[in-house]
């Protein structure tokens, strides 16, 4: 196995076998924590602030009023939300009394949005009184297992001075509530103080969570993450970052922890941005939804030490700062440590964001199967192009997709990977655990190969590779090469139907401010570089991609948009 490779050289990054405590995730990554530093700020929302011992407090309350309401171990409760503090309330309130939570998009449309909580069974749900998300509620309510709908408003937790111009600010997205509705507000659950019962969890087997998948094909899979797997993954990602730099860090009183701008129901926000961070015990500036001016301003006045994003983000970021006069008036300097998952980070982008910060960025991996963080850059220290190594206790290989067999080094292959952050299997989809899961090894679908020096790099995904005259096109590495033209913002590859090749290759792409560049120039630019079957066919330039609400491009729109416009010609 790969630790034999890099174990001795890393000993700093890689603890193998470490010791998880046989409790729930609520009891490991927030009690303890609470118990340990509770006068400490915990959330930072819009200038409001919540110790971590109101924080507990709240959580305990809200558990109570769930156990009140009849939610009893292995209920689902929904969340739906943008990230709040009511979020993570209402998020380790369900874990306590050992409900299992169903995390929500609130970009769901009423349709997905009513299979999911079919899908789930979900009996409960927490929301905002925001249009999005309460409205739609509303709507598919009678079509759902709902019995208990609790809604909250973020201005509930703003500072009072800003309070009704906040609510001002945001009265034309907030629906009509009806006295009449069967609702339950979450602030008066909360002042009521109730008492939670205890409740016996087993972290192994008892679920915590819920994950769905992006849904790429059919309707999106559940995830089902157990205690231990929320635990464990949070508990890698900390002893990522050595000993004496969280010591360092945790005695900076005038730094907070991390700026949460990544959704929380997302895994790599819940776990990165949500749970790590509040198991070491630093504040959290939550950021509801991502706005590069906002998010600059944001860390200038908070001065967070770890910044979590995907690839578009700290474009936008690179972006903004290109002029000096951006430069004087915002601070990234306190940013130590960023991390960049979801996607594949160009190079170009990382070298830029850490010439413009003094930090490190490193790419990441993981799946919403792996909860999800199974591989990293090393943070301080020897770092590759890719997604680096696997964290403490995680094992991968490179598979042959057709004998089985374990590639040596440097050969692509199917990417399995084991450890206790694996999930325990899809709700309800006993054949396609058994397809993901093979003898303990999560099959990820992902083409990637492992180096000499054990460092991992994605390849691709298989679903997204191109066939162009039985030559394998794997979009990344397209992409990679369209981000070294210095006018590239932004660049998708696709594959396109060819009567000839079957398949070629097609670049969506968004130019940096004014530039002007032709087809030709693009095309000329990726000769120099590539094969001549890897060299886009076709370029179309755009002033916006499809993204997820994390800011992940999706190159699945773009497929189904060109198939659309193939039928329609």
């Amino acid at each position: 196995m790969t630790d034999k490779i890099w174990l001795k050289e890393y000993p700093d990054y890689i603890r193998p076998m470490l010791e998880y405590p046989d409790a729930s995730a609520y009891e490991v990554i927030l009690k303890e924590t609470a118990e340990k530093y509770p006068d400490k700020i915990a959330t930072i929302f819009f200038g409001g602030r919540l110790t971590f011992k109101e924080l507990h407090d709240q959580v305990l309350s809200f558990a109570g009023a769930l156990s009140n309401l009849g939610v009893k171990k292995g209920d689902r409760v929904g969340l739906l939300m943008p990230n709040c503090p009511q979020y993570i309330i209402a998020y380790y309130g369900a874990l306590r009394i050992g409900a299992v939570v169903a995390q929500l998009n609130p970009l769901y449309t009423e349709r997905e949005l009513e299979e999911l909580l079919n899908d789930s069974g979900a009996e409960t749900i927490v929301t905002l009184d925001m249009k999005m998300m309460y409205s739609k509620v509303k709507e598919v309510r009678s079509n759902t297992p709902l019995k208990n709908v609790i809604v909250t408003s973020l201005s509930e937790y703003v500072p009072e001075n800003i309070v009704e111009v906040f609510k001002a600010s945001t009265k034309d997205d907030t629906a009509d509530i009806d006295p009449n509705d069967d609702i339950y507000l979450l602030k008066d659950l909360l002042a009521a103080c109730h008492t939670p019962p205890d409740v016996e969890i087993n972290p192994v087997e008892d679920l915590a969570l819920l994950q769905y998948t992006g849904g790429t094909t059919g309707l999106p899979k559940a995830a089902m993450l157990t205690h231990r797997n929320i635990t464990a993954n949070a508990i890698q990602c900390m002893e990522w970052v050595p000993d004496e730099e969280l010591e360092r860090y945790s005695s900076m009183s005038d730094v907070s922890g991390a700026i949460a701008v990544i959704p929380f129901f997302h895994a790599f926000g819940m776990t990165v941005v949500m749970n790590v961070p509040l198991l070491l015990g630093f504040s959290i500036v939550i950021m509801p939804r991502f706005d590069f001016k906002e998010m600059l301003t944001l860390i200038k006045e908070y001065k967070p030490i770890i910044c979590c994003g995907v690839p578009t983000i700290y474009v936008a970021l690179n972006s903004a700062l290109g002029s000096k006069r951006a430069k004087k008036k915002y601070d990234l300097s306190s940013l130590r440590a960023a991390l960049s998952g979801a996607a594949p980070l160009p190079p170009e982008v990382k070298a830029e964001f850490e010439q413009l910060s003094g930090g490190s960025l490193v790419e990441g991996y993981g799946l919403s199967e792996a909860s999800p963080a199974t591989h990293a850059n090393i943070m301080y220290g020897k770092s590759k192009p890719g997604i680096g190594i696997p964290f403490p206790d995680t094992d991968a290989k490179i598979i042959d997709p057709e004998t089985g067999e374990e590639l040596p080094p440097c050969e692509a292959g199917d990417m399995l990977i084991k450890g206790p952050q694996i999930m325990k299997g899809y709700w309800n989809h006993p054949e396609e655990t058994a397809s993901a899961l093979k003898d303990g090894w999560l099959v990820t679908g992902d083409v990637a190969v492992m180096d000499e020096d054990g460092f991992f790099q994605i390849v691709d995904r298989k679903k997204d590779m191109i066939i162009s005259g039985g030559y394998n096109v794997y979009p990344r590495e397209v992409e990679d090469i369209l981000y070294e033209h210095p006018s590239v913002n932004e660049a998708a590859v696709i594959g396109v139907k060819d009567e000839y090749r079957g398949e070629v290759p097609k670049a969506f792409i968004i130019l940096r401010g004014n530039a002007e560049v032709s087809e030709e120039d693009i095309k000329a630019f990726c000769k120099e570089r590539l094969a001549p079957y890897k060299v886009p066919k076709y370029v179309e330039f755009r002033k916006d991609l499809p993204k997820s609400m994390i800011g992940k491009i999706l190159r699945k729109e773009l497929r189904d948009e060109e198939e659309k416009n193939s039928k329609a010609e």
